[in-house]
């Protein structure tokens, strides 16, 4: 990953909005290093080198961005097995385990699954470089470290800059299974739509509302309810989120009061599962090239599973079905 050659530039239509903002939601990279790359005359629209990042876009522009190659990173490629539900050589869908970090973050350089991703494969570098903690090659999307299930990670440039448009433009469709604390009756499909933002105080946490909040649109269907033994009741809950916001699921869940199942942030830890009880069961996605719908699926997870038996619940049918 030294002296890497630059990519070929990224050719990309102009949403409606600032500049900065604009080439950040489709190139994938932050708008930290979007304003770099502006400012070094790496942007163009229309054929016009951009002179600021504030610049105000009407949509359908021709935004050409030529991403500077990556400096020396010291995020290495390991050797993990990954479970690989999709791949070809566009993009690879990865079952991610719980406790896997998707990519590397302030503190953690190792373990990630961009590292297993390095080990088998080259990535694109769209996404920029800001040293190791910035460094997310082919991301489009993530998951918590303990949420398990589907994540899609792009091979190359122009697939990175497709699928991270198809989840701006909301293309995608995705399906969680959870354990959530409160009885739902099977009527009770709850519609949640309340904005999300950073907790005011506590600045590792998301919260309804909170600091610069962002719209979240999350549809709770329930699938059985047990009792817990301790006078609680639990539901096996499906989520189907319209947006993607940061722990959005968890926090949509708490604010009914219904936290997760073991989520130590938003509720309570559990003796039933060692995380939070929440997997990222199907995700369909335009495929970046041919554009035919890729139907994804992850099987629910044995930790997860065990947890609802150990509730004396019996698996519903259909489980595994794409709802």
């Amino acid at each position: 990953m030294t002296d890497a050659p630059s990519p070929a530039p990224l050719s990309l239509t102009a949403t409606p909005g600032r500049l900065d903002a604009v080439v950040s939601a489709l190139s994938g990279a932050s708008r930290s290093q979007v304003a770099g790359w502006i400012e070094a005359g790496h942007v163009q629209v229309s054929g016009v080198v951009a002179a600021k990042a504030s610049l105000k876009l009407r949509g359908g522009e021709v935004l050409t961005v030529q991403v500077p190659p990556p400096a020396d990173a010291t995020v290495a490629p390991e050797q993990v097995p990954l479970d690989v539900i999709f791949e070809d050589e566009h993009l690879i869908a990865v079952n991610k385990p719980a406790g896997m970090i998707t990519h590397p973050a302030p503190g953690v350089t190792t373990g990630t699954l961009v590292n297993a991703l390095l080990g088998r494969m080259t990535l694109p570098e769209q996404s920029g470089f800001d040293g190791p903690d910035g460094y997310r090659p082919g991301i489009v999307h993530r998951l918590d470290r303990d949420t398990s299930g589907v994540i899609v990670v792009a091979k190359t440039v122009t697939a990175h800059a497709r699928l991270a448009a198809a989840f701006k433009d909301r293309e995608t469709r995705k399906a969680y299974l959870a354990i959530a604390a409160g009885a739902w009756a099977a009527q009770d499909r709850v519609n949640v739509d309340a904005p999300i933002g950073r907790h005011p105080v506590q600045r590792q946490r998301m919260t309804v509302g909170g600091a610069q909040p962002r719209e979240a649109q999350t549809l709770f269907t329930p699938l059985d309810t047990r009792p817990d033994g301790h006078g609680r009741i639990l539901t096996l809950v499906r989520a189907q989120p319209r947006t993607g916001r940061t722990h959005q699921i968890r926090v949509h869940l708490a604010h009914l009061g219904s936290p997760i199942l073991g989520d130590g942030v938003y509720g309570r830890p559990s003796d039933l599962i060692a995380r939070h009880a929440l997997h990222a069961q199907f995700l369909t996605i335009p495929h970046p090239v041919t554009g035919e719908a890729l139907h994804l699926h992850a099987p629910a997870p044995d930790d997860l599973l065990q947890a609802w038996i150990a509730l004396g619940g019996a698996l519903p049918a259909g489980l595994e079905r794409a709802p």
